[in-house]
């Protein structure tokens, strides 16, 4: 079959790429030995926990970020001796354009949970979102209306933002918005200078000006600090929702910006090919479709693949209402997100080099 443009190989963990009765999962895994499951958050060790107390079994989560795990899932595939047996969140555009088609990890979906078509292949587990906020403290409402806004004098050296170098979803957001929403792009321009953008990418523009305009660069804490603690003139910034939750910082979503109030990046869930506890890879991935299972990142702001469950009611963000405004991930530009990624980062360290 197809995926991406690229040919996949079917899944064939155990038996049929067809889900199995859930108790027949449950069986299949007592005989299984343990196994670990990475994640990009802390709270995949207290979800193995949860899951090992249910069922019985002996499941460990480890907190391991994007480019981490791709990496461990490779050495072990090559060397054969795979100790990992799901990967929840890792690089989407490696897994994608690059794993999956290697058949390194493969993907399942269980069919009795009633997932979106677009969240089945590659399975989307849980969505990340990133925001632009402000602080909420500061301001009665979003100082901006408009990124262009964040190219202009009045913005320099007062923006914060993850560093794409660092985080490549930032450079993969870059090309999601060109392959996907450049005419938003374009038109979020004209509606702050008054006239038609005359170029061939909006945004490589934007880029371009954006990073020239000095931002500060920053792991995840540093950038919801500069924008969400008390400080007499606090940064606008992009923030993972996440953070919202943090006590002694004060954040709010920018409500209305043009084109995006921020993009939802999609946590793949995949099994590691040739595991040896295939049926428990599977039952923990039909828990984390389940409230029970994903009810940690929930609280967060990770919004479950399920559309039945949702975000919890004193999710801090406020971010379901907001959810129209948000730029959705498209899977399927997977091979143009990995394939471009390099000339993105290039462009951000050309133009942000020296200020």
């Amino acid at each position: 079959m197809k995926r991406f443009g690229i040919t996949v190989c079917a899944l064939a963990l155990t038996g049929t790429a067809q889900a199995q009765d859930l108790q027949t999962l449950i069986d299949g895994a007592k005989g299984e030995p343990p196994t670990t499951v990475l994640a990009v958050t802390g709270k995949i060790v207290d979800q193995a926990e949860a899951f090992s107390a249910k069922y019985g079994l002996n499941v460990t989560g480890r907190k391991v970020n994007e480019a981490a795990q791709a990496d461990l899932l490779i050495r072990e595939h090559e060397a054969g001796n795979i100790q990992t047996s799901v990967s929840l969140a890792a690089d989407a555009a490696v897994i994608g354009a690059d794993l999956l088609d290697r058949g390194i990890v493969q993907s399942w979906a269980p069919e009795d949970i009633d997932l979106p078509d677009a969240a089945r292949d590659p399975l989307v587990v849980v969505t990340d979102p990133h925001v632009w906020a402000y602080n909420s403290a500061a301001y009665d409402a979003c100082p901006v209306a408009n990124v262009w806004e964040l190219t202009t004098p009045e913005w320099q050296r007062r923006v914060a933002i993850m560093d794409p170098l660092d985080k490549p979803n930032y450079a993969d957001w870059f090309n999601q918005l060109e392959t996907s929403h450049d005419a938003a792009m374009a038109d979020a321009y004209r509606a702050q200078f008054g006239t038609a953008f005359d170029g061939e990418s909006a945004t490589a523009a934007w880029v371009e000006a954006f990073a020239a305009n000095a931002p500060l660069v920053a792991d995840s804490t540093g950038v919801a600090e500069a924008v969400g603690a008390a400080q007499d003139a606090p940064f606008f910034g992009m923030v993972s929702v996440a953070k919202f939750r943090d006590a002694g910082l004060d954040f709010a979503i920018c409500d209305g910006i043009a084109p995006f109030a921020g993009w939802l990046y999609p946590g793949l869930g995949v099994i590691a090919s040739g595991t040896p506890s295939p049926n428990t890879a599977k039952l923990f991935i039909h828990y984390l479709l389940t409230e029970e299972g994903i009810a940690l990142q929930a609280k967060d702001g990770k919004i479950p693949a399920d559309p039945a469950i949702g975000l919890p009611a004193d999710e801090p963000s406020g971010l379901t209402d907001r959810l129209p405004q948000m730029m959705v991930w498209n899977t399927a530009s997977a091979a143009s997100d990995l394939e471009r990624r390099q000339d993105w980062q290039d462009l951000w360290q050309i133009n942000i080099a020296g200020h």
